[in-house]
């Protein structure tokens, strides 16, 4: 049985008690009203009989013909004997007497109440007959006076009320129940939206939501609880597709990094093989040529060191293990590495910018080596003579370390991609020294775990510029963690 129908029937229910009780109640109230009526009719009669019998005659030879007609009258004893009349009720053209018991109790005298006397409802004596009002008195010496009117009218009245009552109460259900229907249907009708709604989601739209979350009633309440749930489903499922996304481009960026591991090895060690196949086919009995390999071989073995020490700091930042945590003051540190990049490379001077000490909490040596892959990318990548600045500044609660050349500029589109790892940018920026595309990998692992972040761009004026951003109270930095037990 489905909810409106459900909700029809107790309407219903609720209204049929309403008008039963309401009817009974009706018909209850007038038939105390009318019977009340008939007995103020006996209480006026009897007083004129009873002083005709009391007229000193004796008791049963007593007449009756003073009792109007369509009134019943007898006079009987206490024991039930009838002494006078009795004198049956005219209804319609026929004689009518009431059923009365054999023996009518009659309350006994009290001093102040007056004369004893009982009313009761009885039926007729003959079938068919029409129901009596009877009023007993006690006349006194053993003798009761019997009076009695037929509720015929009355009858018919009640009769006529109840059909009355019948009919009304058959269409106010009628009106009850089409107006519950209609009160019920738009009662209901949130819920066939919420119903709606579910069939959309159930098809694979998390975007819908159920319509009157605002309203302060049980389908307002349903509505937002629904609409919560969906947000928090649609929440769920946009982390799954997110960590979905994330796993993917991890193990495609896993697959370039081994692929790319692979090929810059694969040359060094292709170098190595090959001196060392020199060496076997007799440099080791030419001084000249077994130095020449000598020398290869240890230039090849020092560009793999290099790289596989890379490689492990790049691994160790992915793991994210703790980096050392102590003031450092990057104006000095940015000096220092200034001054080394001019010995190293004195065809590529280097200007410091800074006017004020900036703080921040981190790894000396792995920030000292940020400014150094920074500065050796600027030697790599730009023509002698080419001018470098390094700027040290504080913006927005951040500290900013910025370096940049007049040198040719990053080709277009390139800018978001050189802090990949093994990125090469094409040719326009002469590539003269050796080197794996791993220094500006390392640069954003470093900062990424110092809490900070990394960017490239154009320097206005022409050449390259590149920033870091740190937080100067170390806020997100990966600190390093005691040791268990310490």
């Amino acid at each position: 049985m489905s909810l409106r129908t459900r909700l029809l029937l107790a309407v219903g229910a609720a209204a049929l008690v309403a008008l039963v009780l309401a009817g009974v109640a009706t018909y209850s109230s007038l038939r105390s009203y009318l019977n009340a009526q008939v007995d103020q009719t006996l209480e006026n009669d009897h007083v004129p009989l009873e002083a005709a019998l009391r007229s000193g005659q004796p008791v049963g030879f007593r007449t009756v013909e003073q009792v109007a007609p369509g009134a019943f009258a007898e006079v009987r004893t206490t024991g039930g004997q009838v002494v006078g009349g009795p004198m049956p009720a005219i209804v319609a053209g026929r004689a009518w007497q009431p059923a009365l018991p054999a023996r009518i109790s009659i309350p006994s005298r009290s001093p102040g109440v007056g004369e004893p006397h009982v009313f009761f409802t009885t039926s007729s004596a003959t079938p068919g007959g029409p129901a009596f009002r009877v009023r007993a008195s006690d006349l006194g010496q053993g003798d009761l006076l019997v009076l009695a009117l037929p509720l015929g009218e009355e009858e018919t009245t009640l009769h006529r009320l109840a059909i009355v009552e019948g009919v009304v109460a058959a269409f106010a259900l009628g009106v009850a129940l089409a107006l519950g229907w209609v009160l019920v249907r738009r009662g209901l009708r949130p819920l066939r939206e919420v119903e709606a709604t579910a069939g959309v989601i159930a098809g694979g739209d998390l975007q819908p939501r159920v319509p009157g979350s605002e309203a302060r009633t049980e389908v307002g309440s349903l509505a937002r609880a629904f609409n919560t749930m969906l947000d928090r489903i649609e929440e769920a499922f946009a982390q799954r597709d997110a960590t979905e996304a994330a796993l993917r481009s991890s193990e495609e960026r896993l697959r370039r990094f081994v692929a790319d591991a692979s090929h810059e090895l694969r040359t060094p060690l292709a170098a190595v093989s090959a001196y060392a196949e020199l060496f076997h086919r007799g440099a080791d009995r030419r001084p000249e040529d077994l130095g020449r390999a000598m020398a290869g071989i240890r230039s090849e073995a020092g560009r793999m060191t290099g790289l596989v020490e890379d490689l492990l700091l790049l691994a160790r930042l992915d793991e994210g293990r703790p980096l050392e945590r102590e003031p450092v003051e990057l104006v000095s540190l940015s000096a220092a590495a200034a001054e080394a990049a001019r010995t190293v490379g004195p065809a590529w001077p280097v200007t410091l910018e800074a006017t004020q000490p900036v703080e921040v909490m981190g790894d000396r040596a792995r920030l000292r080596q940020v400014l150094d892959n920074l500065l050796a990318n600027v030697r790599a990548h730009t023509p002698p003579g080419t001018r470098a600045w390094v700027r040290v500044s504080q913006e927005e609660g951040q500290a900013v370390v910025t370096v940049s050349d007049d040198g040719p500029g990053l080709p277009p589109g390139q800018a978001g991609r050189v802090f990949e790892r093994f990125y090469r940018p094409d040719q326009s920026r002469a590539r003269r020294h050796g080197g794996a595309g791993l220094g500006l990998a390392i640069v954003a692992g470093i900062v990424s775990a110092h809490g900070g972040s990394v960017g490239a761009g154009s320097r206005p004026g022409g050449g390259a510029a590149f920033w870091v951003r740190l937080p100067l109270g170390g806020e997100g930095y990966r600190a390093e963690q005691p040791p268990a037990g310490g």
